[in-house]
C-alpha cells in the first residue's frame, strides 16, 4: 500500500499524514488496521437487528477512526449514518451500510490483506 494508492482511494493523505506528525510508515500502519475494525461487524449486527443504541456506538467509533486518519470514503457515509443514528431516526440503513462496508472493502484490497 502506498500513499498514491490511498489518494486513488479518495483518502486526503496529506490531512492523515499531518495527525500523524508526517510518519507515513506510522501512518499506514493505522491504515492497515482499519478493515479489520470489529465495529463494521457491530454495526452491520446492530442495524440487522434493529439495535440503533448499539449501531450507533459502532458508527460513532469508525467515524473516529476513519476520520483521523482522513479515509473519506469511509468517513462520508459512516458520518452521515452516525448523524441519524445519534437521533435514533427510524429509516432504511441499507444503503449507508453498503457503502461502508464497499469501502472497507475497497481498503482491504489496497492494503493487500
Amino acid at each position: 500500500m502506498t500513499i498514491e494508492e490511498l489518494k486513488a482511494y479518495g483518502a486526503d493523505t496529506d490531512a492523515g499524514l499531518q495527525r500523524c506528525m508526517n510518519n507515513e510508515n506510522f501512518y499506514l500502519r493505522l491504515v492497515k488496521m482499519i478493515p479489520g475494525d470489529d465495529n463494521f461487524r457491530k454495526l452491520k449486527e446492530a442495524l440487522e437487528g434493529g439495535n440503533l443504541d448499539a449501531a450507533f456506538e459502532a458508527a460513532h467509533a469508525l467515524k473516529g477512526s476513519s476520520g483521523n486518519l482522513a479515509l473519506t470514503p469511509i468517513y462520508a457515509p459512516v458520518n452521515e449514518m452516525t448523524d441519524l443514528l445519534r437521533a435514533r431516526t427510524q429509516t432504511d440503513y441499507t444503503e449507508g451500510l453498503k457503502a461502508v462496508l464497499d469501502a472497507r472493502d475497497r481498503l482491504q484490497a489496497i492494503c493487500g490483506e
